[in-house]
C-alpha cells in the first residue's frame, strides 16, 4: 500500500486519482471518514503575501470559488477548502468527492460508443446550468472537457468538476495549456492564453458534439507535438464536422432498427446549439453561461413536452382508467345488496303527489310513501354509475389516441385533472419528493404533472414551484399573472418561501441587476410595493429564513 501522507494538518493525502499539466487531484481523507478530493496545483508559492503575484491570484479565485457554494448548485462541486500544503508549498483546493464515471468513461466499453437523444439533453440541461451558475458568479472555468464533467451515482446528477485551471496566472495557464492542456477540446483563443466566459462556452459545444458522435469534432491521432499543433489549426481554421451524419456513422450495431431510427431523430436546434458554441470568434458564441442555458433550457422544455410527455400522459391515463375501473367494480357490488332498480321499474313505478307537494315512488320494495336509505341510494346510485362508466370511457378514449400520436404541446387545459384529491400528508408529501426529483434528474414534463395535480389541491409547495418556474421563463404551462397568484396563495397559507419569494420580488420589481441575477428578467414584469415587500421579507426572516434575512438587508441598505 502507498505511503499516506499529510498534505495539511488535518488533511491526509490517500493516493493519485488524475495527474496533469493543469495539477494533479487526490483522493483525500479528513480527520475522521469523510472522503474529499485534493487538487495541488503545480506552481509552488513561496511567500504568503502581496509580494508574491502567484498568491494574490490564488487568493483572489479562492474568494471567487467561495461564492459558487454560497448557493449551492446540484451540478457544480462544492468547494471544502482551501490553502498551502506544508511541503512543498504547493496551493491546493479540496472538493467534495464526487462517486461516479466521468463522461469520457461512459463513452468507453462496457458502454455504449455514444449517448441516447434523452442522456444527451439531459448533459446539456445539467452541464450548461452548472456554466450559468458559475459565470453568474464571474469565475471562468476555463477547462471544461469530458472527464471534467462526473455522474453522480447517487443522485443521478452531471456534476462540472476541477476548478484548478481558473485558478491559475494568465502566464501559468498559457504554458500549462500549451504543453499538457486537452487540445480536442480548447477554444482558438486558448492558444494566447486567454480566458473567457466564451471559452467554456466552446468546451461546452465539443462535449456535447462528442457525446452525440461518440467523437470530438477534432480528434488527436498523434500525441507528440505534431498532432498537437494539426488540432490546434482545425480549431483555428476548420469548420465542425456535420453532426447528423456523423451519428449515423457511429450508431451502434447493437441497437436494433427502431432504435437506431429513433435516435436518428435529433432535434434541429441541438446541432444549431453545438454549431454556435463552437464558432471560431468568440463574439459570435453564447456571451454566457447565462444566455447558453437560457437558450438550451427553453428549448429542452419544448422537447420534452413534444416527444416525452406523450408517454407520461398515456401512463397517467391509463392509471386513472385503472382507477376508475376499480370504483365501478367496488360499485357494483355495492349495488347487489340492494334490490335492483332499472330504468323500466323506474318508468313503471307509480309517481305520486302528496299533499305537501313532494314526489314518491311506490315500488314493491319499499314502503309507500317513505323516501328510505336505501330507496334513496338506488335512486341515484345508477345515474352515478352511468357518470363513472362515462368517465372512464373518455379516459380510456384520450389514452388510446394519445398512443398514436407522436407530437403533443402541454398547455394549461390539456393537462391531467385528478377528481379525488390527495388527502394523506404523508402521500402529498412522497409527491412533492418525486417532483424534486423529476427536476433534479431532467423530467421536466413528470414534475409538472405533479405540481399542477397539487397546485389544484391548495398545496403551498407545489404552488410555490409551479408559479416560481413560471416566473423563471421555465413553465410555459401558465401565464404570470396565474404563475404570480399561486405565489400569493401559497403565501397566504404561510409558505415561507413564498413570502420570500414575493418579497423580493415586490421590493426589487425596478433593479433589473437583482432580477437578472435570480433568473427573473424574461418572461415577466413586476410591479414594485416595497411596503409589502418589506413585510413579507420581515415574516419570512422571522420564520428562520435566513436568505430572506439578507434581501431585508439589501433593501434596507438601498434605502
Amino acid at each position: 500500500m502507498a505511503k499516506i501522507f499529510t498534505i495539511t494538518e488535518g488533511l491526509e493525502n490517500m493516493g493519485a486519482i488524475k495527474t496533469g499539466g493543469q495539477g494533479s487531484v487526490y483522493k483525500g481523507r479528513r480527520i475522521g471518514e469523510i472522503i474529499t478530493a485534493i487538487k495541488i496545483l503545480p506552481t509552488p508559492i513561496y511567500s504568503e503575501s502581496d509580494d508574491d503575484k502567484n498568491y494574490i491570484s490564488f487568493q483572489n479565485e479562492v474568494q471567487k470559488l467561495k461564492k459558487v457554494n454560497e448557493d449551492a448548485n446540484p451540478n457544480v462541486v462544492k468547494i471544502l477548502s482551501s490553502g498551502i500544503t506544508d511541503s512543498g508549498n504547493f496551493p491546493f483546493i479540496e472538493m467534495e468527492f464526487i462517486e461516479g464515471p466521468d463522461l469520457e468513461e461512459l463513452l468507453k466499453p462496457p458502454h455504449e460508443r455514444l449517448f441516447t437523444i434523452k442522456e444527451v439533453l439531459k448533459v446539456a440541461d445539467q452541464l450548461s446550468c452548472a456554466l450559468a451558475h458559475c459565470h453568474k458568479l464571474d469565475v471562468r472555468h476555463g477547462d471544461i472537457k469530458s472527464n471534467n464533467v462526473k455522474y453522480n451515482k447517487h443522485t443521478g446528477n452531471y456534476v462540472l468538476l476541477d476548478f484548478g485551471l481558473a485558478m491559475m496566472s494568465d502566464e501559468q495557464r498559457r504554458t500549462s495549456l500549451r504543453h499538457a492542456g486537452a487540445i480536442e477540446f480548447m477554444a482558438p483563443e486558448q492558444n494566447d492564453g486567454q480566458m473567457l466566459f466564451q471559452t467554456d462556452v466552446y468546451g461546452f459545444g465539443v462535449v456535447i458534439f462528442e457525446l452525440l458522435c461518440g467523437r470530438v469534432p477534432f480528434p488527436l491521432n498523434d500525441r507528440g507535438e505534431t498532432g498537437r499543433n494539426t488540432v490546434m489549426m482545425a480549431h483555428l481554421e476548420m469548420p465542425p464536422p456535420d453532426v447528423l451524419q456523423l451519428r449515423a456513422q457511429s450508431l451502434p450495431t447493437s441497437w436494433d432498427e427502431t432504435k437506431r431510427e429513433r435516435e436518428m431523430n435529433v432535434p434541429e436546434w441541438l446541432p444549431t446549439l453545438i454549431y454556435k458554441c463552437l464558432e471560431k470568434k468568440p463574439e459570435n458564441r453564447f456571451a454566457t453561461g447565462i444566455e447558453l442555458h437560457d437558450y438550451t433550457w427553453q428549448n429542452y422544455i419544448r422537447t420534452a413536452n413534444s416527444s416525452q410527455f406523450n408517454d407520461t400522459r398515456v401512463i397517467f391515463l391509463e392509471e386513472e382508467n385503472k382507477r376508475l375501473r376499480r370504483e365501478r367494480e367496488q360499485l357494483q357490488q355495492q349495488l347487489l345488496q340492494y334490490q335492483p332498480l332499472d330504468i323500466l321499474s323506474v318508468n313503471n313505478a307509480s309517481l305520486h303527489k302528496s299533499s305537501q307537494g313532494n314526489t314518491r315512488i311506490i315500488d314493491s320494495g319499499v314502503s309507500k310513501g317513505i323516501n328510505t336509505p336505501a330507496s334513496f341510494f338506488r335512486k341515484y346510485a345508477f345515474l352515478f354509475l352511468l357518470l363513472l362508466l362515462a368517465s372512464a370511457a373518455a379516459i380510456y378514449f384520450l389514452a388510446d389516441g394519445k398512443k398514436d400520436t407522436k407530437k403533443a404541446v402541454v398547455t394549461k387545459q390539456d393537462q391531467p385533472v385528478i377528481d379525488s384529491p390527495v388527502r394523506e400528508p404523508f402521500a402529498i408529501r412522497t409527491q412533492l419528493q418525486n417532483a424534486k426529483q423529476f427536476l433534479i434528474e431532467g423530467k421536466i414534463p413528470e414534475a409538472f404533472i405533479i405540481y399542477s395535480r397539487l397546485s389544484q389541491e391548495q398545496v403551498p409547495e407545489a404552488m410555490y414551484f409551479y408559479g416560481k418556474l413560471a416566473l423563471q421563463n421555465k413553465n410555459a404551462n401558465i401565464s404570470c399573472a396565474e404563475a404570480f397568484a399561486l405565489l400569493k396563495k401559497a403565501s397566504e397559507k404561510g409558505y415561507t418561501p413564498a413570502k420570500r419569494t414575493l418579497g423580493f420580488l415586490y421590493s426589487f420589481a425596478d433593479n433589473t441587476e437583482a432580477l437578472k441575477e435570480l433568473n427573473y428578467l424574461q418572461r415577466c414584469a413586476f410591479g414594485k410595493d416595497v411596503a409589502k415587500g418589506s413585510v413579507l421579507l420581515m415574516e419570512a426572516t422571522l420564520q428562520g429564513d435566513t436568505t430572506a434575512s439578507r434581501f431585508l438587508d439589501m433593501l434596507n441598505a438601498n434605502k
